[in-house]
């Protein structure tokens, strides 16, 4: 470490994205107490898992998990937020190492071919300067080879933050939001849909829908954590 940044180590250490403590040398946004008080939900290789039983008849799709549960005030919110609000990037690539980690060690997207992360409108993404379900995404990839296609999937009309919206008006809010522009990249393909919290399963079900209409596509879905 240079002088000057050994100095600005000790004036301005950097902290935990979930608990706020100093961090120590190797932990990289989040402390590794917080990474494993982490609640996680062992749902990857079990088919019928709730977040299956929550998209169930709504959408088609292959096999889903979330790999955390989110609960006010737990640490998988904190890291959510900082994720999504906070320009925590490498906890994105973390957190998707984690989720690919679990994807592999399910054996239950073994055949995926393709990941897509749910895309932000370019206004948003704009704002935040990042897609966190496109990083988790890149994160994925590191463990669990496979390509990324950000450009097929779009979301063409911007929304409301669904976080501020009730379950009704989720619905409302994200439907017909989203559109296939290269249908041919996505064809016969296995898709994973990537995204960081499924809490009604709203924005997933307006994906599905745009991405069903693609020809032998079949669709999985993996979030970061699950509103539980």
């Amino acid at each position: 470490m240079s002088p000057l940044k050994a100095i600005l180590q000790v004036l301005f250490p950097a902290t935990c994205a979930c608990c706020g403590d100093v961090l120590v040398s190797g932990e990289r946004q989040i402390c590794l107490n917080c990474l494993s008080d982490l609640d996680r939900s062992h749902y990857s290789p079990l088919p019928n898992n709730p977040a299956e039983q929550m998209l169930s008849g709504r959408i088609p799709f292959v096999a889903a998990t979330s790999l955390y549960h989110f609960r006010q005030e737990n640490m998988v919110r904190n890291a959510v937020h900082a994720m999504k609000f906070h320009s925590c990037t490498e906890l994105c690539l973390l957190m998707g190492r984690q989720m690919g980690l679990t994807l592999i060690g399910s054996g239950r997207f073994d055949d995926v071919d393709l990941l897509v992360p749910v895309p932000l409108h370019w206004v948003r993404r704009l704002q935040r300067g990042y897609n966190q379900s496109e990083l988790l995404c890149r994160g994925i990839a590191e463990v669990m080879p496979r390509e990324i296609n950000t450009t097929a999937l779009i979301r063409h009309r911007y929304t409301k933050q669904q976080s501020r919206q009730s379950g009704t008006q989720r619905v409302g809010n994200v439907e017909g939001a989203f559109r296939v522009r290269q249908s041919e990249a996505l064809q016969g393909k296995h898709v994973l849909l990537v995204d960081d919290v499924l809490t009604t399963g709203a924005t997933l079900a307006a994906c599905c829908e745009a991405l069903s209409k693609v020809e032998g596509i079949r669709i999985s879905i993996a979030t970061f954590s699950i509103a539980r």
